[in-house]
């Protein structure tokens, strides 16, 4: 994988880059970010930039064609390994360990990098079961490291989701921290850092990596998977900087235009017209559940939005200009006076949704209550 495969994160490329180039690369680095980001991406475009036998001294980026980096491209690199958490399966009776795993993994990384631990499980057929990395995997560990670099100046050893190893593999891994085996690098790919034991943290270099804007994966599903703007732009927004989760949806609601139904929504809400009420409830009720907590969390997110907008425009740059005319004049009407209480009816909403309430009562009720808070706002 490039760098200039991932959308912006143009800090923490610079910094990846500027440890190369200055040759102060840490043995071990912690990828920090939250499932649906960059970390796993960059550690693996990182991994190209270190081992590529053709880049120019000063490159922004891996050459991409040379034996090296067309090997690590394909995860079939003999100096890169992966550690990940697995399981026993149908194929995997038992002695689960991640060197079992490792065409599924090839298959599952290279279809989407920004994927979580529950898309592997299911990639895999874990069914029902937790996967981690077992104590087994200790061996495995030392073992991988015991061996010099084959053909690459680094050997790279990639742990994905490093907290849910076993006391029994955190130690086998401590011990490696410790006492660094020549030319490996550990990278530590990690959704909740916070569950590591601290001497595994301390001796570690982090590498923090923030969520995706919502620009960034607006731009990337309209470039990539020609998501027209205005759709990708309301699949990011219910996505909240996670383009794992922007990717699994970009099919689902494709049907459904959240904005336009939102604006009438508020409208009618505002007017309290009882019966045109009703008869958007039968339009929420067709959408089907996942569709509709979709629907409210949008809702939410906008209602912040506007929000945001009414306090100082700055705060919400670049609104599609579908968006620009209704925010500017929706704003009047949520104030920090009422936004705490809209906030409130929508996320009460989804709450009963998810318990499978009635849905044109819910919408219904939701409805006059968001007007009369939004009346109050011209009281």
């Amino acid at each position: 994988m490039l760098f200039n495969d991932i959308p912006n994160q143009s800090a923490v490329k610079a910094l990846l880059r500027q440890s190369v180039q200055r040759q102060h690369v840490a043995h071990a680095q912690l990828f920090r970010g939250s499932e649906g980001g960059a970390a796993l991406a960059l550690a693996l475009a990182y991994a190209q930039y270190l081992n590529c036998e053709d880049r120019a001294p000063g490159a922004d980026d891996s050459c991409g064609h040379c034996p090296a980096c067309t090997k690590t491209a394909k995860l079939a690199h003999p100096d890169l390994n992966f550690i990940m958490p697995v399981t026993t399966t149908k194929t995997v009776a038992k002695d689960a360990v991640s060197s079992k795993f490792m065409a599924e993994w090839r298959t599952f990384v290279l279809d989407n990098p920004y994927q979580g631990l529950n898309d592997w499980m299911q990639h895999i057929g874990a069914e029902n079961k937790q996967g981690n990395i077992s104590k087994d995997e200790a061996v495995q560990i030392l073992k991988l490291v015991s061996l010099k670099a084959f053909e690459a100046r680094f050997k790279i050893v990639i742990l994905w989701l490093p907290e849910l190893m076993h006391p029994a593999a955190a130690n086998a891994v401590l011990k490696l921290l410790e006492e660094p085996p020549p030319a490996t690098i550990f990278l530590l790919v990690s959704h909740a850092p916070e569950q590591l034991l601290p001497t595994i943290m301390s001796r570690v270099q982090p590498v923090v990596v923030r969520p995706f804007s919502e620009d960034d994966i607006t731009a990337y599903l309209h470039a990539h998977y020609k998501v027209p703007e205005a759709k990708a732009r309301q699949v990011a927004q219910l996505a909240e900087g996670s383009l794992g989760a922007a990717l699994a949806s970009r099919d689902a609601n494709a049907d459904h235009d959240y904005f336009e139904f939102f604006v009438k929504w508020m409208r009618l809400s505002y007017s309290q017209k009882a019966a045109d009420i009703l008869k958007q409830s039968e339009e929420f009720q067709k959408l089907g559940r996942e569709s509709q907590k979709e629907m409210l969390s949008y809702s939410l997110g906008l209602v912040r939005k506007v929000l945001l907008f009414g306090i100082d425009p700055k705060f919400v740059p670049h609104l599609p200009a579908g968006e620009q005319d209704f925010v500017t004049k929706f704003s009047k009407l949520v104030t920090p006076r009422n936004a705490d209480l809209l906030s409130k009816e929508l996320t009460d909403a989804h709450y009963h949704i998810e318990r499978n309430a009635n849905p044109r009562m819910v919408f219904v009720d939701s409805s006059l209550r968001m007007g009369g808070q939004l009346r109050l706002a011209q009281g």
